[in-house]
């Protein structure tokens, strides 16, 4: 069974192989908290993965050294399995969907693993990598569901007390749920006042059904830009784990997810893939009670796939009102496009393109459209520009 014991062991086996990530105080995350970031994201491997795959390798028998390890990931339990396993001088052989980042898959290799990209999503590798460790006498370095990997990665708990002793509240990222079943049963055992609250992503919620539904429950599909916590179903140990210590589960869009890496990039100089960035978008938008408590976000990852990053600020720019997209109807005559950009000028907003159409949809036959993309400051300045076209006689159509 777990224990605090089995977390302090780990503690010290991984002292030399870990960092000690520091927490950064970021209060303009949510100004009415106290917001301290967890940044794993700096970690070896570039995740907190590392903690619990190592430990876990640590303690195989020789004899089980010798035949070697095969394990399953989205990429960063495969990154922490590999350098865990070649540091160990033991064969590694790593299943992976085959969706995976070419980042991620690529960086498992140069630690050493051999690959095998497999159809479909985690849990399609999941089943492979049993069935080789069945064929091939490997031993299974499961990527949450395991006591030794939930200890290791429970390490964190431990840091977390002693970096900030009145800690109120901690937010975690779910996948499977292995990271805060070791964080929640340290932090628990230690500090029961603490709450830890956990996030998922809403297109991945396999955790959170479950623990509303009081029964373990396997998704149809998951569909997330946080392909590190995209778990089809939780496992039976952290589930009872979670049910047991958790005060709470919530869920983020993928438009909040967005913005959180966003605001992590600008704010914080700090690059967090999807599943890293889902607590601090917990934290942003109110999710959870964190209003006058000292609150740890914590990064899980920053290994993103740079050829969709474009994307995910573009995303995070719209959703926290950053750039607008808005098409106006005018009047087909000179000088309207003018007054357009006349008004657009005078409220601050920078134009980055225009297109005029005459499509012939609208109702008024001597109507036309302008599709206007431009940069704004927030929420607020865009209501600003509405109501200052809408007293310009502009109707806006969307």
């Amino acid at each position: 069974m777990l224990t605090l014991d089995s977390i302090y062991r780990a503690s010290y086996v991984l002292k030399e192989v870990v960092r000690r990530t520091d927490l950064i105080y970021a209060p303009s995350i949510n100004p009415e908290s106290q917001i301290y970031l967890k940044p794993e994201n700096l970690q070896v491997t570039g995740s907190f993965k590392v903690r619990g795959a190592y430990y876990k390798i640590s303690q195989l028998s020789d004899e089980e050294k010798a035949r070697g390890v095969v394990a399953c990931s989205a990429g960063n339990h495969a990154q922490g399995v590999a350098l865990a396993a070649t540091h160990s001088g033991i064969k590694s052989l790593i299943c992976l969907p085959e969706g995976a980042p070419i980042s991620k898959v690529e960086a498992t290799r140069r630690l050493g693993a051999e690959i095998c990209l497999v159809e479909g999503v985690y849990d399609d590798a999941y089943q492979r990598a049993l069935a080789l460790r069945d064929e091939k006498g490997y031993t299974f370095v499961h990527p949450f569901d395991d006591e030794l990997v939930i200890a290791g990665q429970g390490t964190i708990g431990l840091e977390l007390l002693e970096q900030l002793p009145d800690i109120d509240v901690v937010i975690v990222p779910i996948g499977g749920g292995g990271l805060i079943s070791g964080v929640a049963f340290a932090l628990k055992s230690l500090k029961p006042s603490v709450k830890v609250y956990g996030v998922q992503a809403s297109g991945a919620p396999s955790m959170f059904q479950s623990i509303e539904h009081h029964k373990i429950e396997c998704l149809d599909s998951v569909s997330t830009i946080a392909d590190g916590i995209a778990v089809k179903e939780p496992g039976e140990h952290t589930f009872d784990i979670c049910n047991h210590y958790l005060d709470g589960i919530v869920t983020v869009t993928e438009d909040e997810i967005c913005a959180a890496i966003l605001t992590l990039i600008e704010q914080q100089k700090l690059i967090s893939e999807g599943a890293g960035a889902v607590s601090v978008a917990a934290a942003m938008f109110n999710k959870v009670p964190i209003k006058g408590k000292k609150t740890v976000c914590l990064v899980s990852g920053g290994n993103i796939d740079v050829t969709i990053l474009s994307r995910v600020i573009n995303r995070g720019l719209s959703k926290s009102g950053r750039n607008c997209v808005m098409t106006l109807e005018l009047k087909d005559k000179p000088g309207q496009l003018m007054k357009v950009t006349q008004i657009l000028a005078q409220c601050g907003a920078n134009v980055l393109s225009v297109r005029h159409e005459r499509n012939g949809e609208s109702a008024d036959i001597n109507a036309c459209s302008l599709r206007v993309v431009m940069e704004t400051r927030n929420q607020e300045h865009i209501d600003e520009i509405n109501a200052a076209l809408l007293a310009g006689g502009f109707r806006i159509l969307d």
